[in-house]
Protein backbone atom coordinates (compact mmCIF):
# COMPACT_ATOMS: atom_id res chain seq x y z
CA UNK A 1 0.00 0.00 0.00
CA UNK A 2 0.99 3.33 -1.04
CA UNK A 3 2.41 5.39 2.22
CA UNK A 4 0.10 8.10 3.42
CA UNK A 5 2.77 10.81 2.69
CA UNK A 6 3.05 9.37 -0.65
CA UNK A 7 -0.37 10.13 -1.44
CA UNK A 8 -0.34 13.29 -0.16
CA UNK A 9 2.42 14.26 -2.63
CA UNK A 10 0.59 12.07 -5.36
CA UNK A 11 -2.10 14.49 -5.62
CA UNK A 12 -0.05 17.68 -5.75
CA UNK A 13 0.33 16.51 -9.45
CA UNK A 14 -3.49 17.39 -9.79
CA UNK A 15 -4.50 20.78 -11.54
CA UNK A 16 -6.96 20.13 -9.08
CA UNK A 17 -7.47 21.89 -5.86
CA UNK A 18 -10.12 22.99 -2.84
CA UNK A 19 -12.21 26.13 -3.04
CA UNK A 20 -13.43 27.57 0.35
CA UNK A 21 -16.65 29.23 0.06
CA UNK A 22 -18.23 31.49 2.54
CA UNK A 23 -21.73 33.49 3.10
CA UNK A 24 -21.67 37.27 1.51
CA UNK A 25 -25.65 37.83 2.17
CA UNK A 26 -28.41 35.55 1.70
CA UNK A 27 -28.48 34.32 -1.74
CA UNK A 28 -24.26 35.35 -2.38
CA UNK A 29 -21.01 33.68 -1.17
CA UNK A 30 -17.35 34.42 -1.55
CA UNK A 31 -15.28 31.76 -3.27
CA UNK A 32 -11.27 31.51 -2.94
CA UNK A 33 -9.47 28.42 -5.01
CA UNK A 34 -6.30 27.28 -3.33
CA UNK A 35 -4.98 24.39 -5.85
CA UNK A 36 -3.84 20.92 -3.94
CA UNK A 37 0.05 21.76 -4.93
CA UNK A 38 -0.28 25.28 -3.28
CA UNK A 39 -2.12 23.90 -0.12
CA UNK A 40 0.97 21.22 0.05
CA UNK A 41 3.17 23.71 -0.23
CA UNK A 42 1.94 25.97 2.75
CA UNK A 43 1.63 22.55 4.87
CA UNK A 44 5.21 21.73 4.55
CA UNK A 45 6.21 25.07 5.77
CA UNK A 46 3.55 24.31 8.99
CA UNK A 47 5.33 20.45 9.36
CA UNK A 48 8.31 22.49 9.25
CA UNK A 49 7.08 24.73 12.31
CA UNK A 50 5.66 21.08 13.79
CA UNK A 51 9.22 19.95 13.40
CA UNK A 52 11.15 22.58 14.97
CA UNK A 53 9.19 22.71 18.32
CA UNK A 54 9.79 18.48 18.57
CA UNK A 55 6.45 17.27 16.83
CA UNK A 56 7.13 14.78 14.80
CA UNK A 57 6.04 10.51 14.81
CA UNK A 58 4.67 9.65 17.91
CA UNK A 59 3.15 12.98 18.83
CA UNK A 60 -0.46 14.08 19.03
CA UNK A 61 -1.66 17.53 17.41
CA UNK A 62 -5.01 18.63 18.49
CA UNK A 63 -6.56 20.55 16.23
CA UNK A 64 -9.54 23.47 17.29
CA UNK A 65 -11.05 25.74 15.05
CA UNK A 66 -13.73 26.00 12.50
CA UNK A 67 -13.82 25.57 8.71
CA UNK A 68 -11.00 27.40 7.32
CA UNK A 69 -7.91 27.62 4.63
CA UNK A 70 -5.60 27.14 7.31
CA UNK A 71 -7.19 24.79 9.23
CA UNK A 72 -7.36 22.18 6.47
CA UNK A 73 -3.68 23.19 5.95
CA UNK A 74 -2.94 22.40 9.50
CA UNK A 75 -4.89 18.50 8.81
CA UNK A 76 -2.16 18.15 6.09
CA UNK A 77 1.08 19.13 7.96
CA UNK A 78 0.15 17.11 10.97
CA UNK A 79 -0.01 14.14 9.00
CA UNK A 80 3.16 15.49 6.76
CA UNK A 81 4.89 16.06 9.92
CA UNK A 82 4.40 12.39 10.55
CA UNK A 83 2.22 13.03 13.92
CA UNK A 84 -1.54 11.93 14.70
CA UNK A 85 -4.22 14.54 13.77
CA UNK A 86 -7.25 14.87 16.99
CA UNK A 87 -9.83 17.23 15.16
CA UNK A 88 -11.31 18.50 18.53
CA UNK A 89 -15.66 19.39 18.63
CA UNK A 90 -16.92 23.01 18.75
CA UNK A 91 -19.48 24.25 20.49
CA UNK A 92 -23.03 23.77 19.09
CA UNK A 93 -24.49 26.57 20.77
CA UNK A 94 -23.16 29.86 22.35
CA UNK A 95 -25.07 28.62 25.83
CA UNK A 96 -22.71 25.50 25.74
CA UNK A 97 -19.83 26.81 26.16
CA UNK A 98 -19.18 25.91 29.91
CA UNK A 99 -19.45 22.32 28.52
CA UNK A 100 -17.26 23.09 25.40
CA UNK A 101 -14.26 23.95 27.89
CA UNK A 102 -14.89 20.52 29.81
CA UNK A 103 -15.00 18.41 27.41
CA UNK A 104 -12.20 19.75 25.44
CA UNK A 105 -9.89 19.89 28.58
CA UNK A 106 -11.24 16.22 28.76
CA UNK A 107 -10.53 15.15 24.97
CA UNK A 108 -7.32 16.92 25.29
CA UNK A 109 -5.92 15.36 28.77
CA UNK A 110 -7.55 11.60 27.63
CA UNK A 111 -5.94 11.75 24.26
CA UNK A 112 -2.14 13.22 25.96
CA UNK A 113 -2.07 15.60 23.65
CA UNK A 114 1.26 17.36 22.53
CA UNK A 115 0.39 20.44 21.12
CA UNK A 116 -3.00 22.40 20.83
CA UNK A 117 -3.50 24.22 17.33
CA UNK A 118 -6.24 26.62 18.34
CA UNK A 119 -8.20 29.48 16.74
CA UNK A 120 -6.93 32.79 18.59
CA UNK A 121 -11.04 33.32 19.28
CA UNK A 122 -11.67 29.77 20.35
CA UNK A 123 -8.18 29.42 22.47
CA UNK A 124 -9.52 32.67 24.76
CA UNK A 125 -11.47 30.49 26.68
CA UNK A 126 -8.46 27.45 27.04
CA UNK A 127 -6.47 29.46 29.52
CA UNK A 128 -3.31 27.17 30.27
CA UNK A 129 -2.94 25.08 33.18
CA UNK A 130 0.20 22.85 34.45
CA UNK A 131 0.39 20.01 33.00
CA UNK A 132 -2.04 20.82 29.87
CA UNK A 133 -0.07 21.13 26.23
CA UNK A 134 1.02 24.14 24.93
CA UNK A 135 -1.25 26.11 22.34
CA UNK A 136 -0.32 27.82 19.00
CA UNK A 137 -2.37 30.16 17.45
CA UNK A 138 -3.75 28.99 14.37
CA UNK A 139 -3.06 32.38 12.55
CA UNK A 140 0.37 32.22 14.14
CA UNK A 141 0.96 29.39 12.40
CA UNK A 142 -0.32 30.40 8.89
CA UNK A 143 2.39 33.09 9.07
CA UNK A 144 5.51 31.61 10.25
CA UNK A 145 7.97 28.85 8.25
CA UNK A 146 10.61 26.45 8.87
CA UNK A 147 12.91 23.82 6.91
CA UNK A 148 11.04 20.77 6.44
CA UNK A 149 12.70 16.81 6.43
CA UNK A 150 9.81 14.20 5.27
CA UNK A 151 9.81 11.49 8.22
CA UNK A 152 10.22 7.52 7.31
CA UNK A 153 6.83 5.97 6.16
CA UNK A 154 5.29 4.30 8.68
CA UNK A 155 2.12 2.42 8.10
CA UNK A 156 1.61 1.56 11.46
CA UNK A 157 2.14 4.83 12.99
CA UNK A 158 -1.25 6.65 14.10
CA UNK A 159 -3.20 7.98 11.10
CA UNK A 160 -6.14 10.14 12.79
CA UNK A 161 -7.85 9.70 16.78
CA UNK A 162 -11.12 10.11 15.88
CA UNK A 163 -13.88 10.88 18.82
CA UNK A 164 -16.88 9.38 18.67
CA UNK A 165 -19.96 11.16 18.42
CA UNK A 166 -20.89 10.21 22.38
CA UNK A 167 -24.82 9.68 21.06
CA UNK A 168 -25.54 6.60 23.54
CA UNK A 169 -21.91 6.98 25.51
CA UNK A 170 -18.79 8.91 26.39
CA UNK A 171 -16.96 9.77 23.49
CA UNK A 172 -14.45 7.72 22.82
CA UNK A 173 -10.61 8.42 20.82
CA UNK A 174 -10.93 6.18 17.59
CA UNK A 175 -7.18 4.80 16.85
CA UNK A 176 -6.96 4.63 13.46
CA UNK A 177 -3.04 3.80 11.84
CA UNK A 178 -2.22 5.11 8.48
CA UNK A 179 -2.93 1.41 6.72
CA UNK A 180 -6.26 1.74 8.24
CA UNK A 181 -6.97 4.98 7.48
CA UNK A 182 -6.03 4.50 3.60
CA UNK A 183 -7.45 1.29 3.50
CA UNK A 184 -10.85 2.96 4.06
CA UNK A 185 -10.37 5.64 1.57
CA UNK A 186 -9.43 3.21 -0.72
CA UNK A 187 -12.34 1.06 -0.32
CA UNK A 188 -14.86 4.11 0.00
CA UNK A 189 -13.42 5.40 -3.48
CA UNK A 190 -13.98 1.90 -5.19
CA UNK A 191 -17.43 1.39 -3.65
CA UNK A 192 -18.50 4.18 -5.26
CA UNK A 193 -16.97 4.50 -8.57
CA UNK A 194 -15.39 7.92 -7.84
CA UNK A 195 -12.98 9.38 -10.36
CA UNK A 196 -10.78 12.57 -10.58
CA UNK A 197 -13.55 14.35 -12.71
CA UNK A 198 -15.90 14.33 -9.51
CA UNK A 199 -16.43 17.31 -7.78
CA UNK A 200 -17.16 16.93 -3.83
CA UNK A 201 -19.10 19.48 -2.04
CA UNK A 202 -18.84 19.36 1.99
CA UNK A 203 -20.25 21.87 4.71
CA UNK A 204 -20.00 19.01 7.39
CA UNK A 205 -17.75 19.64 10.25
CA UNK A 206 -14.17 18.26 10.28
CA UNK A 207 -14.73 16.99 13.52
CA UNK A 208 -17.17 14.59 12.93
CA UNK A 209 -15.40 11.26 10.71
CA UNK A 210 -17.90 11.69 7.69
CA UNK A 211 -16.45 15.64 7.05
CA UNK A 212 -12.96 15.06 8.03
CA UNK A 213 -12.15 11.42 6.10
CA UNK A 214 -15.16 11.08 3.79
CA UNK A 215 -15.53 14.79 2.11
CA UNK A 216 -11.58 16.21 3.18
CA UNK A 217 -9.31 13.36 3.13
CA UNK A 218 -10.56 11.46 0.03
CA UNK A 219 -10.00 14.23 -2.05
CA UNK A 220 -6.85 15.48 -0.60
CA UNK A 221 -5.55 12.28 -1.37
CA UNK A 222 -6.89 11.63 -4.93
CA UNK A 223 -6.22 15.34 -5.93
CA UNK A 224 -10.45 15.62 -6.60
CA UNK A 225 -11.98 19.10 -6.91
CA UNK A 226 -13.70 20.04 -3.61
CA UNK A 227 -15.75 22.71 -2.51
CA UNK A 228 -15.89 23.42 1.33
CA UNK A 229 -18.24 25.59 3.68
CA UNK A 230 -18.11 25.68 6.88
CA UNK A 231 -21.31 23.71 8.74
CA UNK A 232 -22.80 26.92 10.35
CA UNK A 233 -22.60 28.71 7.08
CA UNK A 234 -25.32 25.82 5.48
CA UNK A 235 -27.25 25.53 8.65
CA UNK A 236 -27.90 29.43 8.85
CA UNK A 237 -28.92 29.30 5.25
CA UNK A 238 -29.68 25.73 3.57
CA UNK A 239 -30.17 26.45 0.02
CA UNK A 240 -26.72 27.34 -0.09
CA UNK A 241 -25.73 23.47 -0.31
CA UNK A 242 -27.97 23.54 -4.22
CA UNK A 243 -26.47 26.53 -4.98
CA UNK A 244 -22.92 25.08 -4.17
CA UNK A 245 -23.42 22.26 -6.08
CA UNK A 246 -25.30 23.81 -9.20
CA UNK A 247 -22.85 26.55 -9.54
CA UNK A 248 -19.85 24.39 -9.19
CA UNK A 249 -21.21 21.38 -11.34
CA UNK A 250 -20.32 19.11 -8.07
CA UNK A 251 -21.36 15.51 -8.56
CA UNK A 252 -20.63 13.88 -4.95
CA UNK A 253 -22.22 15.54 -1.02
CA UNK A 254 -22.83 13.77 1.91
CA UNK A 255 -25.10 14.68 4.75
CA UNK A 256 -27.31 13.01 7.51
CA UNK A 257 -31.19 12.71 6.63
CA UNK A 258 -32.08 16.08 8.71
CA UNK A 259 -29.95 17.48 6.25
CA UNK A 260 -32.16 16.58 3.46
CA UNK A 261 -35.13 18.09 5.22
CA UNK A 262 -34.02 20.95 5.35
CA UNK A 263 -33.43 20.87 1.76
CA UNK A 264 -36.27 20.30 0.54
CA UNK A 265 -37.89 23.16 2.44
CA UNK A 266 -34.98 25.58 0.72
CA UNK A 267 -35.83 23.81 -2.68
CA UNK A 268 -39.70 25.54 -2.55
CA UNK A 269 -37.92 29.27 -3.01
CA UNK A 270 -35.36 28.36 -5.22
CA UNK A 271 -35.01 28.49 -8.94
CA UNK A 272 -32.61 28.09 -11.98
CA UNK A 273 -30.78 25.30 -10.20
CA UNK A 274 -28.81 22.71 -12.30
CA UNK A 275 -28.11 19.68 -10.58
CA UNK A 276 -28.34 17.00 -13.44
CA UNK A 277 -24.52 16.23 -12.82
CA UNK A 278 -25.14 15.24 -9.13
CA UNK A 279 -24.79 11.15 -8.83
CA UNK A 280 -23.50 10.57 -5.19
CA UNK A 281 -26.00 11.76 -2.33
CA UNK A 282 -25.11 10.12 0.35
CA UNK A 283 -27.18 9.75 3.61
CA UNK A 284 -25.90 8.78 7.00
CA UNK A 285 -24.46 9.25 9.63
CA UNK A 286 -28.11 9.48 11.51
CA UNK A 287 -31.02 6.87 10.30
CA UNK A 288 -32.05 7.62 7.21
CA UNK A 289 -35.92 8.19 6.73
CA UNK A 290 -37.31 7.11 3.15
CA UNK A 291 -40.29 9.77 3.48
CA UNK A 292 -37.82 12.62 4.01
CA UNK A 293 -35.75 11.26 1.03
CA UNK A 294 -38.93 10.71 -1.14
CA UNK A 295 -39.47 14.12 -0.30
CA UNK A 296 -36.52 15.76 -1.09
CA UNK A 297 -36.05 13.67 -4.56
CA UNK A 298 -39.40 14.67 -5.93
CA UNK A 299 -38.74 18.18 -4.81
CA UNK A 300 -35.50 18.72 -6.04
CA UNK A 301 -36.14 16.38 -9.33
CA UNK A 302 -37.18 19.48 -11.59
CA UNK A 303 -34.12 20.95 -11.28
CA UNK A 304 -32.59 18.16 -12.74
CA UNK A 305 -31.53 15.89 -9.43
CA UNK A 306 -31.97 12.10 -10.67
CA UNK A 307 -33.87 9.91 -8.23
CA UNK A 308 -30.86 7.60 -8.35
CA UNK A 309 -28.19 9.55 -7.15
CA UNK A 310 -29.70 8.95 -3.81
CA UNK A 311 -27.25 6.86 -1.74
CA UNK A 312 -28.27 5.41 1.69
CA UNK A 313 -25.09 4.35 3.59
CA UNK A 314 -23.90 3.18 6.89
CA UNK A 315 -20.08 4.11 8.35
CA UNK A 316 -19.13 4.53 11.69
CA UNK A 317 -15.72 6.56 13.07
CA UNK A 318 -14.37 2.94 14.11
CA UNK A 319 -14.13 2.20 10.59
CA UNK A 320 -12.54 5.62 9.64
CA UNK A 321 -16.12 6.16 8.18
CA UNK A 322 -17.33 3.59 5.26
CA UNK A 323 -18.91 0.63 6.44
CA UNK A 324 -21.69 -0.63 3.51
CA UNK A 325 -22.55 1.07 0.61
CA UNK A 326 -25.11 0.41 -2.36
CA UNK A 327 -24.19 0.25 -6.05
CA UNK A 328 -23.95 3.58 -7.21
CA UNK A 329 -27.18 5.22 -9.33
CA UNK A 330 -29.33 2.72 -8.30
CA UNK A 331 -31.44 5.15 -5.92
CA UNK A 332 -32.89 3.82 -2.50
CA UNK A 333 -34.26 0.83 -2.02
CA UNK A 334 -36.44 -0.22 1.02
CA UNK A 335 -37.94 -3.12 3.18
CA UNK A 336 -41.36 -2.90 4.32
CA UNK A 337 -41.59 -5.34 7.42
CA UNK A 338 -44.67 -6.28 9.76
CA UNK A 339 -43.96 -4.04 12.82
CA UNK A 340 -45.27 -6.79 15.12
CA UNK A 341 -43.04 -9.37 13.80
CA UNK A 342 -40.02 -6.88 14.07
CA UNK A 343 -40.77 -5.85 17.84
CA UNK A 344 -42.24 -9.14 19.54
CA UNK A 345 -39.94 -11.69 17.79
CA UNK A 346 -37.11 -9.75 15.87
CA UNK A 347 -37.95 -11.25 12.90
CA UNK A 348 -38.29 -8.93 9.61
CA UNK A 349 -41.05 -9.95 7.67
CA UNK A 350 -42.16 -8.71 4.64
CA UNK A 351 -44.99 -6.60 4.33
CA UNK A 352 -46.80 -5.18 1.31
CA UNK A 353 -48.43 -1.83 3.54
CA UNK A 354 -51.04 -0.58 5.38
CA UNK A 355 -50.80 0.67 9.31
CA UNK A 356 -48.63 -2.02 10.45
CA UNK A 357 -45.81 -1.98 8.11
CA UNK A 358 -42.43 -0.40 8.73
CA UNK A 359 -40.13 1.15 5.88
CA UNK A 360 -36.34 0.99 6.01
CA UNK A 361 -33.70 2.13 3.95
CA UNK A 362 -31.28 -0.90 2.33
CA UNK A 363 -27.98 0.42 3.12
CA UNK A 364 -25.79 -1.37 0.56
CA UNK A 365 -23.18 -4.26 1.21
CA UNK A 366 -19.79 -4.21 3.10
CA UNK A 367 -17.06 -1.76 0.89
CA UNK A 368 -14.06 -4.26 -0.15
CA UNK A 369 -11.86 -5.40 2.69
CA UNK A 370 -14.69 -5.52 5.36
CA UNK A 371 -17.15 -8.07 6.21
CA UNK A 372 -20.11 -7.88 8.03
CA UNK A 373 -22.47 -10.48 10.62
CA UNK A 374 -25.87 -10.47 12.49
CA UNK A 375 -25.49 -12.07 15.58
CA UNK A 376 -27.55 -13.07 18.68
CA UNK A 377 -26.25 -10.43 21.41
CA UNK A 378 -26.16 -12.27 24.45
CA UNK A 379 -25.31 -15.64 22.71
CA UNK A 380 -22.99 -14.49 20.16
CA UNK A 381 -24.54 -16.64 17.23
CA UNK A 382 -25.10 -15.61 13.59
CA UNK A 383 -28.20 -15.25 12.40
CA UNK A 384 -29.45 -15.97 8.94
CA UNK A 385 -31.76 -13.35 6.84
CA UNK A 386 -34.12 -11.65 7.96
CA UNK A 387 -33.05 -12.23 11.84
CA UNK A 388 -32.44 -9.03 14.09
CA UNK A 389 -29.34 -8.40 15.78
CA UNK A 390 -26.57 -7.16 16.31
CA UNK A 391 -24.40 -6.22 13.89
CA UNK A 392 -20.53 -7.08 14.18
CA UNK A 393 -17.84 -5.89 11.99
CA UNK A 394 -14.46 -7.29 10.86
CA UNK A 395 -11.59 -6.40 8.40
CA UNK A 396 -8.74 -3.95 6.87
CA UNK A 397 -10.27 -1.14 8.04
CA UNK A 398 -11.69 -1.36 11.73
CA UNK A 399 -9.71 0.61 13.95
CA UNK A 400 -6.73 -0.96 16.55
CA UNK A 401 -8.82 0.19 19.58
CA UNK A 402 -10.03 3.10 22.24
CA UNK A 403 -6.71 5.09 23.22
CA UNK A 404 -6.28 4.33 26.31
CA UNK A 405 -9.66 2.48 27.18
CA UNK A 406 -8.07 -1.04 26.90
CA UNK A 407 -11.48 -2.12 28.65
CA UNK A 408 -13.68 -0.44 26.23
CA UNK A 409 -11.77 -2.31 23.77
CA UNK A 410 -11.71 -5.39 25.19
CA UNK A 411 -15.81 -4.92 25.38
CA UNK A 412 -16.12 -3.87 21.81
CA UNK A 413 -14.59 -6.77 20.25
CA UNK A 414 -16.09 -10.45 19.36
CA UNK A 415 -13.98 -12.91 18.34
CA UNK A 416 -12.33 -10.57 16.57
CA UNK A 417 -15.60 -8.74 15.08
CA UNK A 418 -16.11 -5.50 15.79
CA UNK A 419 -19.65 -4.89 17.84
CA UNK A 420 -21.10 -1.85 16.55
CA UNK A 421 -24.22 -1.97 19.27
CA UNK A 422 -26.68 -1.20 16.37
CA UNK A 423 -29.96 -4.03 15.94
CA UNK A 424 -29.65 -4.79 12.49
CA UNK A 425 -30.58 -7.91 9.89
CA UNK A 426 -29.62 -8.66 5.91
CA UNK A 427 -31.86 -8.81 3.05
CA UNK A 428 -29.85 -10.01 0.06
CA UNK A 429 -27.10 -9.65 2.06
CA UNK A 430 -27.79 -6.03 2.20
CA UNK A 431 -27.60 -4.28 5.42
CA UNK A 432 -30.66 -2.90 6.97
CA UNK A 433 -30.55 -0.95 10.24
CA UNK A 434 -33.59 -0.61 12.84
CA UNK A 435 -32.05 1.15 15.75
CA UNK A 436 -29.72 1.39 18.57
CA UNK A 437 -29.55 -1.34 20.92
CA UNK A 438 -29.07 0.60 23.99
CA UNK A 439 -32.06 2.87 22.76
CA UNK A 440 -34.70 0.15 22.39
CA UNK A 441 -37.93 0.53 24.63
CA UNK A 442 -38.93 -2.76 25.90
CA UNK A 443 -42.73 -2.45 26.62
CA UNK A 444 -45.02 -5.47 27.43
CA UNK A 445 -42.61 -7.78 25.62
CA UNK A 446 -42.21 -5.64 22.40
CA UNK A 447 -38.75 -3.41 21.26
CA UNK A 448 -40.14 -0.55 20.43
CA UNK A 449 -37.60 1.82 17.98
CA UNK A 450 -37.54 5.49 19.45
CA UNK A 451 -37.35 6.64 15.81
CA UNK A 452 -40.58 5.66 15.26
CA UNK A 453 -42.03 7.78 18.09
CA UNK A 454 -39.65 10.73 17.65
CA UNK A 455 -40.57 10.42 13.78
CA UNK A 456 -44.25 10.71 14.53
CA UNK A 457 -44.02 13.38 16.90
CA UNK A 458 -41.61 15.73 14.77
CA UNK A 459 -44.80 15.86 12.35
CA UNK A 460 -46.82 17.84 14.92
CA UNK A 461 -47.52 21.42 14.54
CA UNK A 462 -45.51 23.63 17.16
CA UNK A 463 -43.18 20.95 17.64
CA UNK A 464 -40.08 21.58 16.52
CA UNK A 465 -38.81 18.90 13.82
CA UNK A 466 -35.50 16.69 14.52
CA UNK A 467 -35.90 18.11 18.20
CA UNK A 468 -37.66 15.21 19.56
CA UNK A 469 -36.52 12.02 21.99
CA UNK A 470 -38.32 8.66 23.19
CA UNK A 471 -36.98 6.76 25.63
CA UNK A 472 -38.01 4.33 28.00
CA UNK A 473 -38.38 4.76 31.72
CA UNK A 474 -39.21 2.80 34.67
CA UNK A 475 -42.56 2.65 35.86
CA UNK A 476 -45.11 0.63 38.37
CA UNK A 477 -43.44 -2.88 39.12
CA UNK A 478 -40.30 -1.72 37.12
CA UNK A 479 -41.86 -1.84 33.69
CA UNK A 480 -40.45 0.06 31.05
CA UNK A 481 -42.84 2.71 29.96
CA UNK A 482 -42.42 5.58 26.74
CA UNK A 483 -41.32 9.39 27.89
CA UNK A 484 -41.62 11.79 25.08
CA UNK A 485 -39.34 15.16 25.35
CA UNK A 486 -39.81 17.56 22.61
CA UNK A 487 -39.05 21.50 21.77
CA UNK A 488 -41.78 23.80 21.23
CA UNK A 489 -42.04 27.90 20.63
CA UNK A 490 -45.96 27.55 21.22
CA UNK A 491 -47.14 29.22 24.48
CA UNK A 492 -50.01 26.47 24.82
CA UNK A 493 -48.34 23.75 25.85
CA UNK A 494 -51.37 21.65 26.80
CA UNK A 495 -52.57 21.26 23.09
CA UNK A 496 -49.34 20.47 22.08
CA UNK A 497 -49.02 17.72 24.63
CA UNK A 498 -52.44 16.55 24.01
CA UNK A 499 -51.37 15.93 20.22
CA UNK A 500 -47.60 14.33 21.27
CA UNK A 501 -49.69 11.64 23.60
CA UNK A 502 -52.45 11.06 20.36
CA UNK A 503 -49.97 10.80 17.87
CA UNK A 504 -47.70 8.13 20.06
CA UNK A 505 -50.78 5.86 20.10
CA UNK A 506 -51.68 6.15 17.00
CA UNK A 507 -48.02 5.43 16.07
CA UNK A 508 -47.12 2.42 17.79
CA UNK A 509 -50.08 1.52 19.69
CA UNK A 510 -49.29 2.47 23.49
CA UNK A 511 -49.44 5.76 25.06
CA UNK A 512 -46.82 7.84 26.19
CA UNK A 513 -46.74 7.34 29.97
CA UNK A 514 -45.27 11.17 29.88
CA UNK A 515 -45.26 14.17 27.49
CA UNK A 516 -42.18 16.93 28.26
CA UNK A 517 -42.03 19.80 26.19
CA UNK A 518 -38.75 21.94 26.63
CA UNK A 519 -37.66 25.12 25.02
CA UNK A 520 -35.64 25.63 21.62
CA UNK A 521 -31.92 24.61 22.24
CA UNK A 522 -32.27 22.94 25.15
CA UNK A 523 -32.16 19.14 23.99
CA UNK A 524 -28.76 17.27 24.46
CA UNK A 525 -26.74 16.81 21.55
CA UNK A 526 -23.47 15.88 20.70
CA UNK A 527 -20.97 17.69 19.05
CA UNK A 528 -22.04 16.60 15.75
CA UNK A 529 -25.73 17.24 16.02
CA UNK A 530 -26.65 13.40 17.21
CA UNK A 531 -29.42 13.62 19.64
CA UNK A 532 -28.36 12.29 23.16
CA UNK A 533 -30.81 9.80 24.01
CA UNK A 534 -29.29 8.07 27.52
CA UNK A 535 -28.20 11.80 28.90
CA UNK A 536 -31.75 13.47 28.22
CA UNK A 537 -32.55 10.09 29.85
CA UNK A 538 -31.00 10.94 32.65
CA UNK A 539 -32.01 14.28 33.01
CA UNK A 540 -34.91 13.44 32.62
CA UNK A 541 -35.02 10.91 35.76
CA UNK A 542 -33.06 13.20 37.63
CA UNK A 543 -35.71 16.07 37.13
CA UNK A 544 -33.11 18.13 35.72
CA UNK A 545 -35.09 19.18 32.55
CA UNK A 546 -36.63 22.52 32.31
CA UNK A 547 -40.06 22.18 31.22
CA UNK A 548 -41.88 24.85 29.29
Amino acid sequence: MTPLLTRIEDATCSPRGITFVGPAGVDAYTAERVSWARLHDDARRMAGVFQARGVGPGAHVALLGPTSRAFVTAVQATWLAGATVVVLPLPLRLGSIDEFVRATRSRVLHADIDLLVADPELAAFLDTRNGEPPILMLDELARRSARYDAPKADPDALALLQFTSGSTADPRGVMLPQSRLLANVDAATTAARLDVDDVFVSWLPLYHDMGLVGLLTIPMLTGTDLVLAAPQDFLAAPGRWLRWMSDFRATVTAGPNFSYALATRALNRLRGLDLSRWRIALNGAEPVDPGTVESFATAARPQGFDPRSVFCAFGMAELAIAGTFPEPLTGMVTDSVDRRALEHDGRAVVADGGPQARRFARLGRPVPGLEMRIVDPVAGTEHGERRVGELEIRGTSVMTGYYGRPDATEAVFHDGWLRTGDLAYTVDDELVVCGRMKDVIIVGGRNVLPEDVERAVGGIDGVRTGNVIAFGAPRRAGREAVVVVAETREKDVALIRDAVATRVRDAVGIPAADVVLVAPGTLPKTSSGKLQRSLCKSRYTEGALAAV
